[in-house]
């Protein structure tokens, strides 16, 4: 029998509602009434951008969107009707965290906010790790144990085309950064000292970007370049593109909320397997991975009881069909899976489908 419980329908309802709020507090913070909304054509597709006029008569132009995101199109045509309501966001936050649904620590939600704030997630960065999982209580609408919320450093994850791409950018990072505290400083990348992809505190609390890995040799080792991370670059990691694909948007139940990105929950069930396997064999290696596969159950088991199942088996699917390297991640990491992502699993895939698992080789569902 599933320990993990749905919360009600009205507190649903209420994250919902929140989630919408803090989008349009958001898009009226990045936006004034003073500037307008124009679309630019950019690779034979529309994209929403902001034009803001300035001091010296010439227009400042920031990324909004793309142009068939129905949520910002609708934001951009009511712009002129979008009303701040910080406390009753308040109010809401504070009655979801006392019906059960969790937030982050406080200083990851102001870490996180400031970066909010500064446009980091109208540029299409995702939030991803520890942090990122106290929000899947809210969008699944379930209880997940306190145990596994234990929050951590924040990590942050940008598409490389996207930075590349976008024509825009965030302020200096680390001046966002130093406005929740002044110890932060960055840290130099360990392959080439020029570049940043990390910012550290001086009680050690880290804050990371990171991108996925472009497919050649030469880009193993070696930090991103990303024009839109006010001047920090990204790790390349293997993996994370399927993670950041298609992004989730939700709010983290921090002092109004925040709005951010997350990955879907299915995507960082799967991802987190393959990350468990990757881990070095030693003592905090162990403790990491089981902390990855704790996680990865939970999510299983709550997309399975919320009627996902179908959500899990095509997430599950599209990752074992990537190659031989994504198979071995996978069938390490659900040897070691908890029992509890194990029975999700077998009602989401079938018998059949694990049974490839073990061997190796997973046929289509």
């Amino acid at each position: 029998m599933s320990k993990i419980k749905q919360v009600d329908i009205s507190y649903r309802t209420m994250f919902a509602e929140l989630v919408e709020r803090s989008l349009d507090a958001q898009f009226q913070a990045d936006f004034p009434l003073e500037g307008r909304f124009v679309t630019v054509p950019v690779k034979d597709r529309n994209y929403w951008y902001f034009d803001l006029p300035t001091p010296g008569g010439k227009d400042k132009r920031s990324y909004v969107g793309p142009h068939h995101d129905e949520a910002i199109t609708a934001r951009v045509n009511a712009h002129m009707e979008l009303k701040n309501s910080i406390r009753d966001r308040r109010r809401m936050v504070s009655t979801l965290r006392r019906a059960g649904l969790p937030g982050p620590d406080p200083f990851a939600g102001d870490v996180t906010q400031a970066l909010a704030n500064a446009g980091l997630f109208r540029l299409r960065a995702v939030l991803i790790g520890p942090v990122a999982f106290s929000a899947y209580a809210g969008i699944l609408g379930v209880r997940l144990p306190s145990s596994a919320m234990q929050t951590g450093d924040a990590d942050f994850a940008q598409d490389f085309a996207i930075s590349a791409e976008v024509g825009d950018s965030l302020p200096p990072v680390l001046e966002i950064l130093r406005s929740i505290d002044s110890g932060f400083r960055p840290v130099p990348h360990q392959g080439d000292k020029a570049k940043v992809v990390a910012f550290q505190n001086a009680r050690g609390y880290r804050v990371e970007f990171l991108t996925g890995n472009r497919g050649s040799a030469e880009h193993t080792g070696k930090p991103s370049p990303m024009p839109a991370l006010g001047g920090a670059s990204a790790e390349n990691l293997r993996f994370l593109d399927y993670l950041i694909y298609e992004p989730v948007r939700t709010v983290l139940l921090h002092r109004e909320g925040v709005n951010v990105l997350v990955p879907a929950p299915e995507r960082f069930a799967v991802h987190k397997l393959i990350v468990a396997s990757r881990r070095l064999g030693d003592a905090l290696g162990r403790a990491k991975a089981d902390k990855d596969l704790s996680q990865s159950a939970l999510l299983f088991e709550a997309l399975v009881e919320t009627r996902q199942g179908d959500v899990v088996s095509d997430g599950w699917q599209e990752a074992w069909d990537r190659g031989a390297a994504w198979k071995e991640g996978i069938s390490k990491g659900f040897l070691r899976l908890p029992e509890n992502g194990v029975a999700a699993l077998r009602a989401a895939l079938g018998p059949q489908q694990l049974e490839g698992v073990m061997s190796g080789d997973s046929p289509s569902p």
